[in-house]
């Protein structure tokens, strides 16, 4: 039986590169000279913090990195989770967006859900962070990626392990 995966990982080479290239950015910017404007990648938590003067700044600091992001690995800005801006020593403030890796339990569900409501005679099985989808023949599955490619936009999927 022909399968595949839907899943959700992380190209952490391509993100580590894109935070890179921002913090080069804000280090060589004009404006940003003699400020706190830095932005750093914690790997190991999948934390990028963005440090700034004030919530002005925290929002210049994102027109830098969400392109470089999207520059590097197209629909990864959709896999940051913002966190609240905190007051930080002084009138410094800092905001923490946190890297969603892999398909939530929700999300997985929904999934299942679209495909069953099509009515495409294909068997979804959540198995972990990643989707299995089973049909009798190709045409079928590919006409299942069409339809998470249209169904699902504000989160990036990606489709893997295609088997016949």
């Amino acid at each position: 039986m022909p399968s595949f995966d839907i899943t959700s990982a992380t190209d952490m080479v391509a993100l580590k590169n894109a935070i890179d290239v921002a913090a080069k950015t804000i280090i060589n910017r004009y404006d940003f000279k003699g400020t706190s404007a830095k932005v750093e990648l914690n790997e190991k938590d999948k934390l990028i913090t963005l440090h700034g003067d004030s919530d002005f700044q925290l929002d210049q600091i994102k027109d830098i990195v969400f392109p470089a992001l999207e520059k590097k690995e197209p629909d990864s800005s959709k896999r940051l989770e913002q966190g609240d801006v905190q007051k930080v020593s002084g009138n410094k403030v800092k905001q923490t967006l946190t890297i969603k890796d892999g398909i939530d339990q929700e999300l997985a569900k929904k999934i299942t859900r679209i495909i069953k409501d099509s009515k495409l005679k294909v068997q979804a099985a959540i198995q972990g962070d990643e989707v299995r989808i089973t049909g009798k023949d190709r045409d079928v599955l590919q006409s299942v990626i069409a339809l998470m490619r249209q169904s699902i936009s504000d989160f990036p999927l990606q489709y893997q392990n295609f088997r016949d």
